[in-house]
């Protein structure tokens, strides 16, 4: 393509837009550049809209990716739109903006490179044989995609000036949980060695199988380590040179997202969760972070609650799917009544057997 890639932040919706349709393994440097500008300066854009993200997920789970990318008649650049396709023998296939983010969806200038983008989204699913397309967030197209808005909240605030304010900040009884937790002498560290992100996969592995859920792959976690280099770290809470609780965030224009995190039985005698998430806290800030973005949760769950606790008012988060006639939205949520019984024999699972089949299993969720 010999197009300038200008970023143009453009109200006109009278503009009809062309879609170019780009494999990431194509992608030019120019159109890179462009795309990461164009990014950056989106105010609705999220770190699930970096190109880091979705190369990551096609690298550390197989999953192929692409950009679909909205021009206007002078090659401005007034929407993008971020895909993973997602296939799984059990779960079937899927076309997601972004696979395994909880954010991500069209960014765009107006309403027609919204309808644009979205209509040529579903064109690419139909051609890959997808009978899903899910936008998790961003602009909605106006017709042919069903929008819920009321399955899952998304908790964010404001980060304190200093440690002891952010203490105080927290409500009382989740306040006292912290400070069992610090009266525990536990370390903890914030590097990037690999010993660092082998601690970390371990703590999340045994966390979330004991969740029942399977795991996600450690090449995703390297992928996405690798991609966003400065801008995503691994804070991990020690007991005695263990690690008990440990935390995967990223950081996106002044705020940080604990994505991957958890802990061992051990951690909740020790408050260890408590405590990895009140130093985030302080290490964001210290990073120049302003705000905490604590992720979504299902509305009326014990995640939900958990993090009300800490002070959190949940937000509606909005998504938009589209199925193919005839076909039903594919289920990949672990609460769902149909996972109950999947759920209670994975608990159950040795760890080493959870951690060997979870991979496989996970890779295709998205």
């Amino acid at each position: 393509m010999n197009a300038p890639f200008p970023i143009h932040m453009t109200q006109d919706a009278h503009i009809t837009p062309h879609i170019v349709s780009v494999a990431l393994d194509e992608v030019d440097d120019q159109l890179v550049r462009a795309l990461a500008a164009y990014v950056d300066n989106h105010e609705a854009a999220t770190p699930f809209h970096r190109l880091e993200w979705v190369r990551a997920v096609a690298q550390g789970c197989g999953q192929d990716a692409r950009y679909l990318v909205a021009f206007d008649a002078a090659d401005n650049i007034i929407g993008a739109l971020p895909l993973n396709l997602i296939h799984s023998p059990l779960f079937g296939r899927a076309l997601v903006s972004s696979g395994f983010a909880v954010g991500g969806g069209i960014l765009s200038d107006n309403h027609a490179a919204t309808d644009a983008l979205a209509h040529a989204m579903w064109e690419v699913a139909e051609r890959e044989s997808c009978p899903t397309a899910e936008l998790r967030g961003g602009a909605f197209p106006s017709i042919d995609w069903n929008v819920e808005k009321d399955t899952y909240l998304g908790f964010e605030t404001e980060l304190a000036g200093n440690d002891e304010e952010q203490l105080l900040a927290i409500p009382r009884k989740q306040r006292a949980e912290v400070r069992k937790g610090l009266k525990n002498e536990m370390q903890v560290r914030v590097v990037h060695a690999e010993q660092d992100r082998a601690d970390h996969y371990d703590v999340y592995a045994e966390s979330v199988r004991n969740l029942g859920t399977p795991v996600f792959p450690r090449s995703l976690f390297d992928a996405v380590m690798d991609g966003f280099g400065e801008d995503a770290d691994i804070l991990t809470v020690y007991a005695e040179s263990r690690p008990v609780a440990s935390v995967l965030s990223l950081y996106h224009k002044g705020v940080v997202m604990p994505y991957w995190g958890g802990g061992t039985w051990d951690a909740r005698r020790l408050r260890a969760n408590d405590v990895m998430y009140y130093a985030l806290m302080n290490h964001a800030r210290e990073r120049g972070c302003k705000h905490f973005d604590f992720g979504r949760s299902k509305a009326g769950t014990g995640a939900a609650s958990f993090k009300k606790n800490w002070g959190f008012e949940g937000e509606p988060l909005s998504y938009a799917v589209r199925t193919a006639d005839g076909e039903t939205p594919r289920d990949v949520n672990p609460l769902s009544p149909q996972y109950r019984l999947k759920i209670a024999i994975w608990q159950r699972l040795p760890l080493a057997i959870a951690n060997k089949l979870g991979p496989y299993i996970a890779k295709g969720l998205g």
